[in-house]
């Protein structure tokens, strides 16, 4: 079988290459560069495989890493000094058989980032950093009617900014939690209990909006306030509860008077419907018909607007007349 037509090749072998040169044709073996380029030409596309790469470590966390310049620090006669002789300790220290010097390394934990200082003075950062979730303790607040609620809530913040979460708050963990509890003091006081029950979404989004705003300052990002339990005191819960149960036994009452009414209002017009000649023509008739079907002797006093003439010689026409009678007298 000819190679240039078998199903198992990967590539058509390319024919023999041509250049011109000098206004004449020249044929020349394709090298291996000229086949590994109609090779590349000639493979066949993978169209129904999606490859996905593996994320890179940049796209996975943020980097804080940096270091500045140690020329730039200056320290003096001392400092130096006093950093020579901690360079010496530290390499000391760091030899696993020699416990007289402390070990220089510290472990920065997940979910953090490492700063170091130099005589008080920031030169480098380590990574690295995640998102952290701090639970704010519940605490009573008064309604703007005057009720009060327990409000237990959870902030997600993020660190983007470590040099201002570090040097520019002296504890930026407990100023957010400050900061979260008085916004939501102000926004749920400004609120009556029943929108603060209803709303948690418009509270919680009000309350992240004024955190967010300050916190930036201290290069801190609030992704999110969440409000996990609002807890009333079980005498208000106890009314609220009677209230509700008022409002739908009110609600109940209006439906019921409302169905009589309707039913009123059906009953009246089939009563003028029923008073109409034909319908109690009809109506007698089928009383007739259910005393005929019981057993015994029995008397009837027959109205005399069934027949169809008022006197006695117009009795009998009146009575062969109407065919509902006639039946109704066969049936006694």
């Amino acid at each position: 079988m000819n190679p240039t037509t078998s199903p198992s090749t990967d590539f058509v072998a390319p024919p023999l290459h041509e250049d011109v040169k000098n206004g004449k044709r020249v044929e020349h073996t394709p090298t291996q560069d000229d086949l590994s380029e109609d090779h590349a030409r000639a493979r066949p596309v993978n169209r129904g495989i999606v490859q996905v790469q593996p994320l890179r470590r940049d796209e996975m966390q943020p980097s804080y890493a940096q270091t500045l310049p140690v020329s730039d620090i200056e320290h003096g006669c001392y400092g130096s000094m006093i950093n020579c002789l901690g360079a010496i300790a530290g390499g000391l220290g760091s030899i696993p058989c020699c416990f007289c010097c402390p070990n220089p390394f510290k472990t920065v934990k997940q979910g953090s980032v490492g700063l170091v200082t130099r005589f008080g003075q920031f030169y480098k950062a380590v990574d690295p950093g995640l998102t952290k979730v701090v639970e704010l303790p519940l605490q009573s607040i008064l309604t703007k009617d005057n009720l009060q609620a327990q409000i237990e809530s959870v902030i997600v913040w993020q660190v983007t900014n470590p040099y201002r979460a570090a040097f520019g708050v002296s504890d930026v963990r407990r100023a957010l939690i400050e900061r979260a509890q008085t916004t939501l003091r102000d926004v749920v006081g400004s609120r009556n209990l029943q929108s603060v029950l209803t709303e948690r979404e418009a509270v919680a989004a009000e309350i992240e909006e004024i955190v967010e705003h300050v916190s930036e300052k201290w290069g801190v990002r609030v992704e999110s306030i969440l409000i996990k339990d609002i807890v009333i005191p079980p005498e208000l819960q106890s009314s609220l509860s009677a209230a509700a149960q008022q409002r739908r036994l009110g609600e109940a009452k209006v439906l019921a008077a409302s169905a009589e009414v309707d039913a009123a209002r059906l009953m009246r017009e089939a009563a003028d419907i029923l008073s109409s000649p034909a319908a109690l023509q009809i109506r007698q008739l089928e009383s007739l018909q259910a005393i005929a079907k019981t057993t015994g002797t029995k008397v009837l006093f027959v109205p005399m607007n069934l027949f169809g003439g008022g006197g006695s010689g117009s009795a009998d026409n009146g009575i062969i007349n109407n065919v509902g009678m006639q039946q109704a007298l066969a049936n006694l």
